[in-house]
C-alpha cells in the first residue's frame, strides 16, 4: 500500500508516506530533525542502540543517539566492514550491554550499515526490531527498503543473511547534500535501474535532470522527486513478492554482472559503479539473446554516461572469472547463472511469471566482450 503514491504527491511535492509488510517508509524533507520523536513512536517501549559507520556517526548518527538517550555503536566506513566478523563483533557488544529483546536496532548510514545492521537485528536475540535511517543514495531508494540484510564473503556479495523487514525506514533527501559526489553519482545507477524495469518517464527525468541531481547545492524538490520516483517503483514490486520468488528479481537487472565487477575489483569500483556497467552488458546480453529490443543497451549507456558513471568493465577483469562468479550468485539454481532482462525501457521480461533467464554463456562472453 501507497500513501501518497509517488512523485508530485503531498501538499508540494516533497513528501510522501508508503507501508510495505508492516514497515512504515517515511519521505520528507528535513524529516532526519524528527528521527528521534519518530523512533519513539514506532517503538514506544523499546530500548533503542544506534549503529553507524565512523564516517556516518558523526554526521548524522551522534545527533540521533543523543536525542534517544542510546548507545551509538561504529565500526569502520566501507563495504571491507560488511563482513561476518563485523556482524559477530557488533552483535557481542550487545550482548556484552545485556540488552533484551526490546532491544531497537537504529542503523544509520548507507547500504553497507542498513544491510550490516539489519543482520544483527534479524539475527540478535533471534530478531529484534530494526529502524532504517538511509543517508546515502543508494540506502534511501534500494537498500534500505525490503528487508534484505547481510554480509559479504570471500565467495561473492550478499551471499550471507535474512530477509528483516524494518520497523520504520525513515528517509530525508536532505541528507544527500552530505554525500561525496562519486557516491551520490553511483546512486544514480539504481534510480535509472528503476527508470529501466518499470517507469520509462522517470527514466528520462533522470536523462534530463543530470547536472541538478549532481550539483552541489542540491535542489529540495529534485532530491524529494529522485527519491520519491524510486520508491515508488520498489515498493509494489517488493509488496507482491516478499521474498524474491517472481517479479521481484527484477530488481536484480544489472546486479548479477554488476555484483561479479564489484566483488573482482576487492569493491574499488563502488555499487552503483558495478550496477551502471552490469545494466550495460545485460541489456546487451538480453538484445544477443532476443530478448530485448535493440538499442536499449545504448539508451542505457548514454544515460549513465551522462552523469559520469562508468561504461565499460575495466580490461583488468578476466571474462571468465566474472562468469564464474555470477554461477554462484544467490540467484543460480544449479550452479547456472539465471538473469532479470529487459524488454523494452520501462518493462522486463516475465520469464513464464518468475522473471528470471537462463542465458548460454557464450551469449554472456560475446556481452562482456562488448561492453568492454
Amino acid at each position: 500500500m501507497v500513501r501518497p503514491a509517488g512523485p508530485g504527491t503531498g501538499t508540494d511535492g516533497s513528501a510522501g508516506e508508503f507501508s510495505l509488510h508492516g514497515a512504515r517508509i517515511v519521505v520528507r524533507t528535513g524529516a532526519l530533525r524528527d528521527a528521534a520523536a519518530l523512533v519513539r513512536e514506532c517503538a514506544p517501549d523499546g530500548r533503542p542502540v544506534v549503529i553507524a559507520d565512523d564516517n556516518v556517526a558523526p554526521l548524522h548518527a551522534a545527533p540521533i543517539a543523543a536525542a534517544l538517550g542510546a548507545d551509538l555503536l561504529t565500526f569502520p566506513a566501507g563495504e571491507s566492514s560488511k563482513v561476518r566478523a563485523q556482524w559477530a563483533a557488533l552483535s557481542d557488544e550487545l550482548l556484552e550491554r545485556q540488552l533484551g529483546r526490546d532491544t531497537v536496532v537504529v542503523a544509520v548510514g548507507g547500504g553497507v550499515c542498513g544491510d550490516l545492521a539489519g543482520f544483527v537485528a534479524a539475527t540478535y536475540l533471534r530478531g529484534v526490531p530494526v529502524v532504517q535511517v538511509p543517508t546515502s543514495l543508494v540506502a534511501m531508494i534500494d537498500a534500505a527498503i525490503g528487508g534484505k540484510t547481510g554480509v559479504d564473503t570471500r565467495y561473492g556479495k550478499n551471499l550471507v543473511g535474512a530477509f528483516h523487514q524494518p520497523a520504520l525506514v525513515l528517509i530525508d533527501p536532505l541528507a544527500l547534500r552530505t554525500l561525496p559526489a562519486n557516491h551520490r553519482r553511483a546512486g544514480l545507477a539504481e534510480a535509472i535501474k528503476h527508470g529501466v524495469i518499470a517507469d520509462e518517464a522517470y527514466f528520462h527525468w533522470i536523462a534530463a535532470h543530470g547536472a541538478a541531481l549532481l550539483s552541489s547545492a542540491l535542489v529540495d524538490d529534485v532530491a524529494a522527486h529522485l527519491v520519491l520516483g524510486s520508491v515508488a517503483v520498489k515498493v509494489p514490486v517488493v509488496a507482491g513478492d516478499e521474498r524474491e520468488g517472481g517479479r521481484r528479481r527484477i530488481l536484480n537487472f544489472g546486479h548479477t554482472i554488476g555484483h561479479a565487477i564489484e566483488h573482482l575489483s576487492n569493491y574499488e569500483i563502488l555499487h552503483g559503479e558495478a550496477v551502471a556497467i552490469g545494466m550495460i552488458a545485460e541489456a546487451r546480453l538480453g538484445e544477443l539473446a532476443g530478448w530485448t529490443l535493440p538499442g536499449l543497451a545504448d539508451e542505457i549507456r548514454d544515460v549513465c554516461a551522462t552523469v559520469g558513471l562508468p561504461v565499460c568493465i575495466p580490461s583488468a577483469l578476466d571474462a571468465d572469472a566474472v562468469i564464474a562468479l555470477t554461477r554462484g550468485d544467490k540467484k543460480a539454481q544449479a550452479g547456472v547463472a539465471e538473469y532479470a532482462l529487459p524488454l523494452r525501457l520501462g518493462e522486463m521480461n516475465a520469464g513464464g511469471g518468475r522473471y528470471a533467464l537462463a542465458v548460454d554463456e557464450s551469449l554472456v562472453h560475446a556481452a562482456l566482450a562488448a561492453t568492454r
